[in-house]
């Protein structure tokens, strides 16, 4: 079976455990910190906090920034719902604007559009999600939230070393959260990390992850146990170290997707504008005029893993129906129903990428 995702874990990580083992410092600590350093480095960002997963670095920035019961932060309803859920464990508001039809993407556009007609006060930031290891139109995204001071949060759980310009997804806001869960594009088992730009911010977010402590036993914000351990930051030490290389090869299978199913008028491959570095979390295609229910289901009888992925806007999730705002159009939901992933992450070899290819190549000219 080709899978969708499979994890790289060398010796080299295998053996930076087992001396974390062997200290009996497994817990957070000097591992940990080494860690937040290194990967604030890569990020491009001052500061680093590192938590228990993407989700729960989404929540202490949020909390950081001083988003409150009752604010409004704009995002996009075309994501994994742990976005738009960090910003309801603020007891705030989601409020959905639609994407971009090629990109998929939090539409600069319709962001401009919207807040000329319904700003007012209770809006505090803005959390681009970068999805599919694709960066968002941060430079215009940040003209924006400047001229409305709002706060910007990045939503990096899928574009590690993703890059506009020359300059990396995640060093344009206020902070900027990733995820290390096992099929991202590196990992540390379970775990996640923001990162920011002003060293305060960052004290109150590592506040927040360690109970609202400010002294062993004493604490004056709530706060939560979202600590990593040595153990995770052992791995993602390594990790770090083949973050590029992995990225390499996820481009490379991507550009033999891009040229061996370039023709087929039914498939809309991966738009990447000018400038932008695609890392390539997922290679999602669009299926228009043919069923993605029997493209799936031909790949898996081929022994070829694929995902929907999302199946839904964040519009219709029946937990949001009085939680949220939006100014969709539907292009998100209309997206849901045809976009497709294929396998791109760096186990594979070129004989499984052409076998990919060809499948689905096959399953058209069987139309």
């Amino acid at each position: 079976m080709i899978s969708m995702a499979k994890p790289f874990i060398g010796e080299e990580e295998i053996n930076a455990v087992t001396a974390v083992m062997r200290s009996g410092m497994i817990a957070c600590g000097a591992v940990v910190t080494e860690f937040e350093i290194a990967f604030a480095q890569y990020g491009e960002m001052a500061h680093g906090v590192a938590t228990t997963n993407g989700t729960t670095a989404l929540h202490a920035a949020l909390l950081a920034l001083d988003i409150k019961p009752g604010d409004k932060v704009i995002t996009t309803p075309f994501t994994f719902i742990a976005s738009s859920n960090s910003i309801l464990f603020c007891d705030a508001t989601p409020v959905f604007v639609d994407i971009n039809p090629d990109s998929y993407l939090m539409d600069a556009d319709k962001l401009a559009e919207y807040l000329d007609k319904n700003y007012d006060e209770s809006m505090k930031a803005i959390m681009p999600v970068h999805l599919f290891g694709l960066a968002c139109d941060m430079p215009r995204i940040m003209a924006i939230a400047k001229q409305y001071n709002l706060k910007v949060i990045e939503d990096c759980a899928q574009s590690h070393g993703a890059e506009i310009d020359g300059k990396k997804a995640g060093s344009f806001g206020d902070a900027s959260c990733f995820s290390f869960y096992p099929t991202k594009n590196m990992t540390t088992g379970e775990g996640g990390i923001c990162l920011f730009k002003d060293e305060e911010i960052a004290k109150k977010a590592r506040k927040y992850v360690n109970h609202g402590r400010v002294d062993q036993y004493l604490h004056d914000v709530l706060g939560f146990n979202y600590r990593m351990t040595n153990i995770s930051a052992a791995i993602g030490l390594e990790q770090i170290k083949r973050l590029d290389g992995f990225n390499q090869k996820r481009r490379f299978n991507a550009a033999t997707y891009n040229e061996l199913l370039a023709g087929q008028d039914q498939l809309v491959l991966p738009a990447v504008n000018d400038g932008y570095k695609h890392v390539y979390h997922q290679y999602t295609m669009r299926l228009e005029g043919a069923s993605r229910d029997e493209l799936q289901a031909y790949l898996k009888a081929h022994d070829i893993g694929s995902a929907v992925v999302y199946p839904f806007s964040m519009t219709e999730q029946p937990f949001y129906k009085d939680r949220c705002e939006y100014d969709c159009d539907d292009v998100a939901q209309s997206h849901a129903t045809k976009v497709l992933s294929i396998p791109v992450h760096p186990g594979l070899t070129e004989a499984e990428v052409s076998k990919v290819a060809s499948t689905i190549l096959a399953f058209f000219d069987a139309k």
